[in-house]
């Protein structure tokens, strides 16, 4: 009787002795885990006052005063760089024969600040100033208004033009005067045609790389538009006859639908379906 009632007794010991250490061990880890989290808190709060007067952005608080008072410091404001409005709310008196520049006016054109640089600085000081301005290009009259004047990208882009217009077939030699509506369609045509990136075709050159070719048709004052290859294609069939035709008609259909999306009144001209523009929109 007495073996069979030790073991019970003895398994209960353990028991209780085992509980006994995990509650100590617990205790002990908490205690560990309490202090470790207390001492980072510590370390976060003193790098954080050591960073707070060399912070990129500025100072946290003000510096001392010159006469190294003992009042509390204040906050002080940190400032963001911003680009300032450079036009006033109020019109600017420009001298007449100022240099030609870029202004802001308002709608009874007169100048409301300037000169600036380019159009960009212009548009940038209407915008950050809040001004109901647009920008032009030109110099200052004596009444205060601008005279405007072709800019230099304009400038630039007429002479680009005219190169190209130079490229026009012989047909338009006897055609072309200031007064001629076809005249007008045609500059209108090109123009639009050189912005999409498409060249003209040098047809009075020695022009082998293609490009758009532009025919009057004076019978319906347009101009036929259609495309012409390099002339390893169009002329020594490089490719073959296939290819030249299935190139000639996916391009003469784009550059129709080129023309008409950018506003013009396109037809179809003779059964070959070459694009015609009679007019614009």
């Amino acid at each position: 009787m007495g073996t069979m009632l030790l073991w019970p007794a003895a398994a209960v010991l353990g028991f209780l002795l085992c509980t006994a250490v995990v509650v100590a061990l617990g205790a002990s880890s908490t205690a560990r885990y309490e202090h470790a989290r207390a001492a980072a808190g510590q370390q976060a709060q003193r790098a954080a006052a050591r960073a707070s007067g060399t912070h990129p952005a500025g100072r946290r608080a003000a510096a001392a005063p010159a006469g190294g008072g003992d009042g509390p410091r204040r906050p002080q404001a940190v400032a963001v760089a911003v680009r300032p409005a450079e036009a006033p709310a109020r019109p600017v008196v420009a001298a007449p024969g100022t240099a030609h520049a870029w202004w802001l006016v308002d709608e009874g054109a007169q100048v409301l600040a300037g000169p600036f640089d380019d159009r960009i600085d212009a548009d940038w000081a209407a915008l950050s100033g809040g001004l109901a301005a647009v920008s032009v290009y030109g110099a200052p009259r004596a009444d205060g208004s601008v005279a405007p004047r072709p800019s230099p990208a304009d400038r630039a882009w007429l002479a680009e033009l005219g190169d190209q217009l130079d490229r026009l077939p012989e047909d338009w030699d006897a055609l072309l005067t200031d007064t001629d509506p076809l005249t007008t369609l045609v500059v209108e045509v090109a123009a639009a045609l050189v912005e999409a990136g498409l060249p003209l075709h040098d047809a009075a050159g020695a022009g082998t790389s293609g490009g758009v070719c532009l025919v009057p048709e004076t019978a319906s004052c347009g101009v036929l538009v259609s495309w012409r290859t390099h002339d390893r294609m169009g002329v020594q069939l490089s490719r073959g006859d296939a290819a030249l035709e299935a190139v000639q008609e996916l391009m003469d259909a784009a550059l129709a639908d080129t023309l008409a999306e950018l506003g013009f009144v396109v037809q179809t001209f003779g059964a070959s379906g070459v694009p015609l523009v009679t007019a614009v929109r």
